[in-house]
């Protein structure tokens, strides 16, 4: 093989961190045990169609998803053609070692490449079909194998993507055309025997350790033209060749209907909405497309990847970054800084990642970001507080933790400097510094000396000093519940449209002796007195008529007029010692009156 062009040279941050397998995700079977401490993954979406750049003889990809690796398809070009992308290609200048020693410096603990993707084309020297990388180049490549060669060599765990469902090249494989042609059963299976088992043995054979193979049918098997029993031959090829490799939902078969799948995928740039007990992954882009588009704009930035990465692991959740290289193996400068930010945040903040897992507090508990913790063996117990926003009042309420911790530190200062903070029941508030240690998202740790215990439903104190309690926080609600999602860009707020007599109940914790104002939004058209607001707690009981909250224009110069949600007082609650609170609100409209609740505060202001 011609030696290939060292074009960069990598300054290797090594991230140094205890190894340590979660333990509260019950449904983890040993092989995933790697997968779910690493947290942290690289998706590479490269081949043929990354020459194209998203464009066809000055087209642009027809279609408005813009995922420049389908234009073979989107754009109806012929297989010969297609492939003459191939003389874009910088062979000279392409070295797959550069993708792993990205993927080290940014953290990443594995890195999964397309070795083929639905254009049915090989990134590896195939002996099933000649539909590969090397008949086409001179000498001959295998990308796969220097890939492979790269992971091992870098300490690195290898992924291989393959799509299984669909392939545009063979005659007999899926694509979408055939919902109007159809395709017989004995046609496709054709296509399975011919092409998908054997090369699935060629990968698993030929290139040492595979720690996943990546399958991408979004759909359920049931509605495909796979069928359950292909499904299950596959998956046993990889059982038989590499019984540690780990397979995802993708293959078509979900965890739920099949316990042996090592963990579960979800939708294209999807994140995690709550805690799960499994393994599970969100694949994600640093912009939109995944192969290389040349008219890429919609680039998410570094604070939004991290908060996204630390969102789905304070859920049990992984997630895989993708670059698009380009046809020279660069990769865009964008992706590139992101990720290596990225990898210096996390040589800092690492162990708050690495072998972390989802504490016991609800998803959105907190207003300032979001909490994993790690569980020691001698029972120890870190919380890691991910915040997001760093308080301008220089403190910080965590709410629902029972017990004092023994300590309180920044995780990027070595010297683990003790923070001062006061622990009253189940609300710890913690005295930060002026300066936040991080400008992306910087970490406090409390150390507790067995894994605490938890207050469930709490609504939890504002970094604003006050309480939101909303129609999704509520502990329990009786009478009309129907939320409506928010419309006209967010202008209509989401709310409850109350048209009967409804209660809310809330429940939060005072630390201390406070007065509380309490204010209540809400949208009513109605006649002014008619229907009543009754807020009703240990500290006290409010009541009120409704006002009318008439309307405003959303976006002037665009008949945009909606009905406003508008803040109400109601008065003030005295909260005379601390302790448990119960806050209740009833709504009672007249007969065919209705009012839009948003929400009720509590606060000082």
């Amino acid at each position: 093989m011609k030696a290939l062009k060292q074009k960069v040279v990598w300054m290797v941050i090594v991230i140094s961190v205890n190894t340590f397998y979660s333990q509260a995700q019950e449904h983890t079977n040993e092989r995933a045990r790697w997968f779910t401490d690493a947290r942290f993954g690289m998706f590479i979406h490269w081949g043929v169609y990354s020459g194209a750049e998203g464009i066809w003889k000055g087209e642009k990809l027809r279609n408005d998803n813009d995922y420049a690796e389908w234009i073979y398809y989107r754009n109806r070009i012929a297989r010969d053609e297609y492939t003459t992308l191939l003389d874009r290609f910088d062979w000279d200048s392409i070295d797959p070692e550069q993708w792993v020693l990205l993927a080290k410096e940014s953290g990443m603990k594995y890195v999964t490449i397309t070795a083929k993707h639905h254009d049915g084309f090989a990134l590896w020297d195939s002996q099933v079909s000649d539909y590969d990388v090397a008949e086409f180049t001179h000498p001959k490549r295998d990308i796969v194998k220097e890939l492979a060669d790269a992971c091992h060599k870098h300490g690195l765990k290898l992924g291989l993507y393959y799509s299984h469902w669909v392939d545009w090249e063979h005659p007999d494989g899926w694509d979408h055309s055939k919902e109007i042609y159809g395709i017989s059963a004995e046609d496709y299976d054709r296509y399975w025997l011919g092409k998908v088992i054997p090369q699935i043995r060629e990968l698993l054979s030929n290139y040492g350790e595979v720690g996943m193979i990546w399958f991408d049918m979004w759909v359920h098997h049931s509605n495909t033209c796979v069928t359950k029993e292909q499904l299950l031959q596959l998956k046993g090829v990889i059982r038989e060749l590499q019984p540690q490799c780990l397979v995802n939902s993708r293959l078509g078969l979900s965890i739920e209907e099949d316990s042996d799948i090592d963990f579960k995928t979800l939708g294209d740039n999807q994140l995690g909405s709550k805690k799960e007990e499994f393994p599970w992954q969100s694949p994600a882009t640093v912009a939109h497309s995944w192969g290389f588009h040349a008219l890429e704009k919609q680039w998410k930035s570094t604070t939004t990847l991290l908060q996204n990465l630390i969102g789905n692991v304070s859920l049990n959740g992984n997630m895989m970054l993708n670059i698009g290289p380009r046809a020279n193996g660069d990769v865009p400068y964008e992706i590139e800084q992101r990720l290596l930010a990225m990898g210096k945040w996390l040589s800092v903040n690492g162990e708050s990642i690495y072998g972390s897992q989802a504490f016991d507090l609800v998803k959105d508990q907190h207003d300032w970001g979001k909490i994993t913790c790690r569980k020691n063996p001698d029972g120890s117990t870190l919380i890691y507080l991910h915040v997001f926003n760093w308080p301008l009042g220089h403190q910080l309420p965590v709410t629902g933790i029972q017990g004092k911790p023994v300590k309180a530190y920044l995780l990027a200062d070595q010297e683990k400097i003790a923070l001062p903070f006061t622990s009253q029941g189940v609300v710890t508030v913690l005295d930060l510094p002026e300066k936040a240690p991080d400008p992306l998202v910087s970490v406090v740790v409390l150390e507790y000396n067995s894994y605490p215990t938890t207050e469930e439903g709490l609504v939890a104190q504002s970094v604003y000093g006050g309480f939101s309690l909303t129609p999704t926080n509520a502990l329990e609600s009786k009478g009309d519940t129907t939320l409506k999602p928010p419309k006209r860009g967010g202008t209509v707020p989401e709310h409850i449209a109350v048209t009967e007599k409804s209660r809310y109940h809330w429940r939060i914790y005072i630390e201390k002796p406070m007065s509380l104002y309490t204010d209540v939004s809400y949208s009513f058209q109605g006649e002014d007195g008619k229907g009543t607001l009754s807020v009703s707690s240990q500290a006290g009981s409010l009541k009120a008529n409704f006002k009318p909250s008439g309307k405003f224009v959303g976006e002037p110069n665009s008949n945009w007029q909606i009905d406003s949600f508008d803040s109400h007082r109601l008065g003030q609650l005295d909260f005379t010692q601390e302790g448990y609170y119960d806050i209740s609100l009833e709504i009672a409209p007249r007969k065919g009156d209705e009012l839009g609740f948003q929400w009720l505060w509590l606060g000082t202001e």
